[in-house]
């Protein structure tokens, strides 16, 4: 019996683990540039005395989804989307640098570009800052081009390139702030291929029927589960009272 529970409650555990991953890809299916966490389930022998045959689930995250999002027309000047394999360099609030799909950016009061979560955009030599302007375009290799303030067209003047990046997809981690970063620590190296849409954004790569389907699947293990420790306590009960009986 207590064996019976012991693989009852584990598998009760794994099964929330993976409901937990699976709703905070709900919770981001409308998020700029977001990437899906992948996860899964293993069968690992349960050690000690009795049948081989008993087996206990775990789950656990293994990896992310490299598929890229739908680029959805926005028309603003400083949306941007990465229109392939890539990635845009902003600094974490760690210092640190890291990477990021989401193109939402921004100027603030001071000048310093930034992304829609707050993040400074990085650009070959450090954040970069915007003069005032008239206007801004960010060309489909990263550089950033303005007209100045109170100029005509003819004066458009190029202030600095965002930085590009493509490292190896295995070489990347996904931190709590939800940036990707070298699992060496490392800062990748510019990549010229890499190249951006303008007047876009990518959407979250998350299939929103796929995970509503997978929550509703993991919901009905965990109550199949939670019955099964039912169960056992109810043959220990049993097991109690026929002891008590004799």
């Amino acid at each position: 019996m207590d064996r019976f529970l012991y693989i009852s409650m584990s598998g009760a555990k794994e099964t929330l683990r993976a409901q937990t991953v699976n709703n905070h890809n709900l919770a981001n299916a409308s998020t700029t540039g977001f990437r899906a966490d992948l996860s899964a389930f293993q069968s690992r022998v349960v050690a000690g005395s009795g049948h081989e045959s008993r087996v206990y689930a775990t789950n656990s995250t293994t990896g992310w989804d490299q598929t890229q999002g739908a680029l959805t027309a926005t028309g603003r000047d400083l949306d941007v989307g990465v229109n392939g394999p890539g990635w845009i360099a902003v600094q974490g609030a760690d210092g640190r640098e890291a990477y990021t799909r989401a193109g939402d950016l921004r100027v603030d009061p001071s000048g310093m570009l930034l992304n829609g979560a707050g993040h400074l955009v990085l650009g070959d030599a450090g954040p970069l800052t915007v003069p005032p302007h008239s206007s801004v375009m960010v060309g489909a290799d990263g550089t950033i081009s303005i007209v100045p303030m109170g100029q005509g067209p003819e004066t458009t003047a190029l202030v600095g390139r965002i930085k590009l990046v493509n490292p190896p997809a295995e070489s990347l981690a996904r931190g709590e702030d939800g940036l990707f970063r070298l699992n060496d620590g490392a800062d990748a190296p510019a990549d010229a291929s890499v190249r951006l849409a303008s007047g876009v954004l990518e959407t979250s790569n998350v299939n929103i029927a796929d995970a509503m389907v997978n929550m509703i699947e993991l919901a009905r293990q965990f109550d199949l589960q939670v019955k099964a420790m039912r169960t056992a306590e109810e043959n220990g009960a049993a097991a109690a009272q026929l002891l008590r009986s004799g």
